[in-house]
C-alpha cells in the first residue's frame, strides 16, 4: 500500500478550490456580478436551477475550512481570487471589503501554517466586462493585466506561489463554443477569439507576476485527458489527433514557443497561420516556473461525419462496460500516468504539479458519517499512478485533491459531490468523508 512518504519529503500535498463555486456572498460586501452568477440564473441552464448565490458560505466559514484544510494533514490550500470582488466592473475601480477578504484569506492560511497557491482566474469573469465581448473581446487583455498586477501588488509579499490561469481550453470550449457553461456562447468564431485572447492572457499573467512579485513561482494549469482512439482505423486516429489537438495542445504548445498546433487540420491551420508572425508567437510566450496537470479521466474517440467541423465522438465508458464516477467519467488511472508522461515529454516544461484530481460519487450521510470507499479507492489509484511517472524519473512536485468540500460544480449545480468534506448546502453543515479521513491517515504515514 503507497503512502505519502514515498513520494519524498518535499512532496507537496494540497487540495484545491475556486472562489465562484465556494464562496457564496454573490451580491455581498461590494461584489460585482460574474458571468456565472448571471448565467445560473438563465433557465435550463443550471441542473435544478440551483444558484451559487450562498454556496458554500466559505465567504464567513473561510477560518472553519482552512482549520478543516490543517485537520486532514494537508500543507497546502489553492483558492481563486474572484476577479468581480475585488474589480466589481473588472477594471478601475477598486472594491476594498473585497480586497481586505482575501488578506484575511491569506493570514489564516499561514496562521495555521498552510501554504496559499492562489488562482487569478477559475472562471468568474466579471459580467461588465462580457458585456464588452468578455474573452472574444482584445480589449479583455488589458483589464486582465490590471487585475493581475493589482493582486500581484497587493498579495505579492505573502503570497509566493501562484497559478495564472484555470483550464483554458475548459473555459473557452464550454462557455465560449458549446454554450454549456458562462457566458454561454457558441460557435467557432467566438470560441478561436477566446482562444487567442486567453492564451495572450496566461502569458501576460505570468510576466506580470515575474515583475511584481519577488521570489514568485508562477505556474498555470491544464486540463487534459489521454485521447484514445476507439478502433486503428484511420478515420478513427485522425479524429482522436484532431481532439487531443484541442484538449492537450492548444494552450501549452504557443505557451512554449511552438506557435499553435494544427494537427494536419484545415481549421487550425487557418488560425495558427493568422497568429505566426513574430509579435503574436512572442508574446504567447512565458518560462512557467511549474505546469499544473488537471486530470480527471481519458477520453476514447471515434470518427463522426455528422459532428461539425470536428468529426469526431466520444464512446463513453459506460457503453464500453468500462469502470466510471458518477459523472460517467471513466476510472482509468493508467490513463492519468500516460497523460503525465505526455506533457512531461515538453522540453520546456521542467516541473509538474497535479493541480487537481478527483471523483464524483452519490455520497449519502448515514449517522453523522459519509461511507465513500469508491473515492478512496480511485484515489489509491490515481496517486500510484503519479508515484510510478514519479519514480521513473518525471519531475512531478505536488498533488492537489479536488475538491476540500463539496460545492456548486457549475453545470451540474450541488448535483455532483466531489469533496473529501460532505456540505449540506440547507444548513452549511460539514462533515468529513471517509475518504477525508483516509487521506488524514495517508498523510501521516
Amino acid at each position: 500500500m503507497i503512502k505519502a512518504s514515498d513520494f519524498g519529503n518535499d512532496f507537496l500535498w494540497g487540495v484545491a478550490t475556486a472562489a465562484a463555486q465556494i464562496e457564496g456572498a454573490a451580491e455581498s460586501y461590494g461584489k460585482g456580478l460574474s458571468i456565472w452568477d448571471t448565467f445560473s440564473r438563465r433557465s435550463g441552464k443550471i441542473k435544478k436551477g440551483h444558484q451559487l448565490t450562498t454556496a458554500c458560505d466559505f465567504y464567513h466559514s473561510y477560518k472553519d475550512d482552512i482549520a478543516l484544510v490543517k485537520l486532514l494533514g494537508f500543507k497546502v490550500f489553492r483558492f481563486s481570487i474572484s476577479w468581480p470582488r475585488i474589480l466589481p466592473t473588472g477594471k478601475g475601480k477598486v472594491n476594498k471589503d473585497g480586497i481586505l477578504f482575501y488578506h484575511q484569506v491569506i493570514d489564516e492560511c499561514l496562521a495555521q501554517e498552510i501554504v496559499p497557491y492562489v488562482t487569478l482566474y477559475h472562471w468568474d469573469l466579471p459580467d461588465a466586462l462580457e458585456d464588452e465581448g468578455g474573452w472574444t473581446a482584445f480589449s479583455v487583455n488589458h483589464s486582465f493585466n490590471q487585475f493581475v498586477r493589482l493582486c500581484a501588488k497587493e498579495y505579492g509579499d505573502k503570497v509566493k506561489n501562484w497559478i495564472v490561469l484555470n483550464e483554458p481550453f475548459g473555459f473557452t470550449s464550454l462557455g465560449y463554443m458549446l454554450g454549456v457553461h458562462a457566458p454561454g456562447k457558441t460557435g467557432l468564431t467566438n470560441f478561436f477569439s477566446a482562444v487567442h485572447h486567453t492564451a495572450i492572457a496566461q502569458a501576460d499573467g505570468g510576466r506580470i507576476l515575474r515583475a511584481e512579485v519577488k521570489d514568485a513561482n508562477i505556474g498555470t494549469s491544464f486540463s487534459c485527458s489521454e485521447i484514445i482512439p476507439y478502433t486503428e482505423r484511420e478515420s478513427d486516429l485522425l479524429a482522436a489527433k484532431r481532439v487531443d489537438c484541442l484538449m492537450n495542445r492548444l494552450f501549452v504548445e504557443p505557451l512554449l514557443g511552438m506557435g499553435y498546433p494544427t494537427a494536419d487540420w484545415e481549421v487550425l491551420e487557418k488560425f495558427s497561420i493568422q497568429h505566426s508572425t513574430w509579435r503574436h508567437t512572442e508574446r504567447l510566450t512565458f518560462d512557467f516556473d511549474f505546469i499544473g496537470i488537471q486530470n480527471y479521466f481519458p477520453l476514447t474517440i471515434k470518427y463522426n461525419a455528422f459532428v461539425p467541423v470536428v468529426q469526431a465522438w466520444e464512446v463513453k465508458a459506460k457503453s464500453r462496460k468500462r469502470p466510471h464516477t458518477a459523472m460517467g467519467w471513466e476510472i482509468n488511472p493508467n490513463s492519468f500516468y500516460n497523460i503525465i508522461k505526455q506533457f512531461s515529454a515538453y522540453p520546456g516544461i521542467r516541473n509538474i504539479m497535479i493541480t487537481e484530481n478527483g471523483a464524483a460519487y452519490h455520497d449519502k450521510v448515514v449517522g453523522q458519517k459519509v461511507n465513500d470507499q469508491e473515492r478512496i479507492d480511485y484515489f489509491q489509484q490515481y496517486l500510484a499512478g503519479v508515484l510510478k511517472a514519479k519514480q521513473e524519473g518525471l519531475n512531478i512536485t505536488g498533488y492537489m485533491a479536488w475538491t476540500l468540500m463539496d460545492n456548486f460544480e457549475w453545470a451540474e449545480g450541488f448535483n455532483a459531490r466531489f469533496g473529501l468534506v460532505y456540505n449540506d448546502f440547507k444548513t452549511q453543515q460539514r462533515i468529513i468523508k471517509d475518504s477525508g479521513l483516509w487521506f488524514k491517515d495517508f498523510l501521516n504515514r
